[in-house]
């Protein structure tokens, strides 16, 4: 008599459990009807749909109220962040051994292509020394100032292919990031140190690191689609003492009004990295 008592209970608890996910008396599913079902579908579809229309609408008004030539707020960019080529803030390798720093010669030659002569042939020669103005409607097609890959010298990669790292002396490239409208004051000019007690000897090209003019003001990626950043290369002149140690090297853009010391953003106007060359 217990073991049958103690069956029926079991028997009901399964059929409890069955019931819960279908229902063949009422014919309900997971208690809720077919009409139940199809109710709760039609309202979250209706529901998501709205949803969806909201945010097309929103994204269709901020679109609308967008330029393609000039950005609505400029205003929280007003310096430009100074960058480096090849695109590393910790260059370390053998001079001895070509497969440590190919990665380096070939980021600077890949970067370097589009200053060929062969990729500016609808750039124009401009007048050293001075802002080239292009008044006019921001839909007009501004023109752009050649910058000649030849003048980076021992670094343009057309003399010595290695950019220096084969003898320990290599080069980085800088150039400043683009803003639309940008007419720096004064001589603009790029000035790197090492921090160490002995300093290194470098070597800037072109015109000693100074940054000509006639490349501002830059137009928009619409208006001026030819337009390149002018760029600054400096060869690390480093001796045989200095090897195996790791420089802090860091360049800033002097000689102008832009600023290079805010400590809340160490990219503003300046830009540090560190060299190690192994013998």
């Amino acid at each position: 008599m217990a073991n049958t008592e103690d069956k029926a209970p079991n028997k009901e608890n399964v059929s409890s459990w069955k019931d819960s996910i279908y229902n063949p008396r009422t014919g309900e599913l997971m208690g809720r009807t077919a009409s139940s079902w199809a109710l709760i579908l039609l309202f979250y579809l209706v529901f998501y749909c709205f949803l969806a229309g909201l945010f097309a609408l929103t994204m269709w008004v901020l679109l609308f109220t967008l330029d393609d030539y000039v950005p609505r707020y400029r205003d929280r960019v007003p310096t430009p962040g100074l960058v480096i080529r090849p695109n590393s803030l910790d260059i370390s390798f053998n001079k001895s051994d070509p497969q440590k720093y190919a990665q380096y010669v070939q980021h600077l030659e890949k970067f370097l292509e589009r200053y060929n002569d062969s990729a500016q042939s609808k750039n124009e020669e401009c007048v050293s020394g001075s802002f080239y103005l292009q008044d006019g409607p921001k839909e007009m097609a501004r023109k752009a100032c050649p910058f000649k890959r030849a003048s980076l010298s021992f670094c343009s990669g057309l003399s010595d292919t290695n950019y220096g790292y084969h003898e320990g002396k290599p080069c980085v490239i800088l150039k400043m990031n683009r803003i639309i409208g940008l007419k720096p004051e004064g001589e603009p000019i790029i000035n790197c140190t090492v921090k160490k007690d002995n300093p290194i000897q470098m070597s800037y090209s072109p015109n000693n690191g100074n940054i000509d003019k006639m490349f501002f003001p830059y137009y928009g990626k619409k208006a001026h689609e030819n337009y390149l950043q002018p760029l600054v290369a400096v060869k690390l002149l480093i001796t045989k003492e200095d090897y195996n140690k790791e420089l802090t090297v860091e360049c800033r853009i002097d000689g102008t009004n832009l600023r290079n010391n805010d400590e809340r953003d160490k990219f503003l106007g300046r830009v540090t990295f560190r060299v190690k060359v192994v013998e």
